[in-house]
């Protein structure tokens, strides 16, 4: 991959909004993160992906099934309940699937109890097949950890408090 490939895919990742990138091709690896600025919307790219983040079937897109806005509902009310114990929440950068371990065999990157670091990988959130790596924002011990392994997350869903 020359440079010219390299500045247009940076410019192609950031106009897609992601906050985490990476790309092989040999023995070549980039990875790209970009922070979230507080209160930014995220869209997903395709109906689809939207359709489930809303919990909306493929045929009630035209507004006949009122469920996807109650279960945004229930979600929005449960995210204030898990936000009301205190202490700082590290929340889903984006709509995928949550691992707490680089693989099935492996040990956990961390459990209740552990002293972590800003920056310490937490978990991964697989999406569209990449693998994205969530990082601690902030120094403490983890309290709780708020999702299952293989679950599905949201964007913005808390996944772990922080002390």
């Amino acid at each position: 991959m020359d440079y010219q490939q390299i500045l247009e895919l940076v410019k192609e990742v950031s106009k897609a909004g992601l906050t985490n990138f990476e790309y092989t091709e040999g023995n070549i690896r980039i990875a790209m993160s970009c922070p979230q600025p507080e209160g930014k919307i995220v869209v997903p790219a395709s109906n689809i992906a939207l359709q489930e983040a809303i919990g909306v079937s493929a045929n009630s897109v035209n507004g006949a099934n009122t469920a996807g806005t109650e279960g945004v509902a229930a979600q929005s009310q449960a995210a204030e309940a898990v936000g009301k114990k205190g202490g700082n929440l590290v929340k889903s950068p984006l709509v995928g699937t949550f691992y707490t371990a680089p693989s099935e065999d492996a040990e956990p990157f961390i459990k209740v109890g552990d002293t972590v670091k800003k920056g310490q990988t937490l978990a991964i959130v697989e999406a569209m097949k990449l693998m994205n790596e969530i990082e601690s924002e902030f120094d403490g011990v983890v309290t709780e950890i708020l999702v299952e392994n293989e679950e599905n997350v949201e964007y913005g869903q808390p996944l772990f408090r922080i002390q």
